[in-house]
């Protein structure tokens, strides 16, 4: 690469690193290319990038982004692979991947939400359930509370309609 091109690379990924709602940095020793193929294909289909990287120019790119301290990271084949919609995607087929091939690629570091995770974290992540699935949760426990008044009240309101009635009836009864 010339220097221009080199300055091209380091902004595009700059880019994608601002936009990213994560980021993980992995060592891909020992990959063949099928493997690799292979991983950038199921990344794919989550929407997700994966990118081959020279450390000198991911570690001006991440400068620029203030995430300096992650830099440290890049040593050695570095491939970062990038989640633009969702964290939980990413680390779940990079770490379902790394379980089937015998931990490759090597998991080193991410950044979640501009916050650096450690690998056991990203695993962590990787075991949370779907979004989708996450929101329906959280619906359900804000529901149960008001089901549960609306129960109650329902209740409340069927006794005090058969008091109603009971007295209505007794009234009609001393009445003849």
């Amino acid at each position: 690469m010339n220097k221009t091109e080199k300055i091209a690379f380091a902004e595009e990924l700059q880019e994608k690193l601002g936009d990213a709602r994560a980021f993980y940095l992995t060592d891909f020793t020992g990959m063949n290319v099928k493997q690799i193929t292979q991983f950038r294909a199921r990344l794919r289909k989550e929407g997700v990038e994966y990118v081959v990287v020279k450390n000198t120019l991911a570690r001006r790119a991440l400068a620029a982004l203030d995430l300096s301290d992650i830099a440290g990271f890049f040593s050695g084949p570095t491939g970062v692979v990038i989640g633009r919609e969702d964290a939980v995607s990413a680390a779940k087929v990079l770490t379902d991947f790394a379980k089937e091939f015998n931990n490759m690629p090597a998991v080193k570091a991410g950044v979640v939400e501009r916050k650096e995770v450690r690998p056991e974290q990203i695993r962590q992540l990787a075991d949370l359930p779907p979004r989708e699935v996450l929101l329906a949760q959280l619906a359900g426990g804000l529901q149960a509370p008001m089901a549960r008044l609306l129960g109650g009240m329902t209740q409340m309101m069927a006794g005090f309609a058969r008091a109603v009635d009971a007295l209505r009836q007794q009234r009609e009864g001393s009445e003849s």
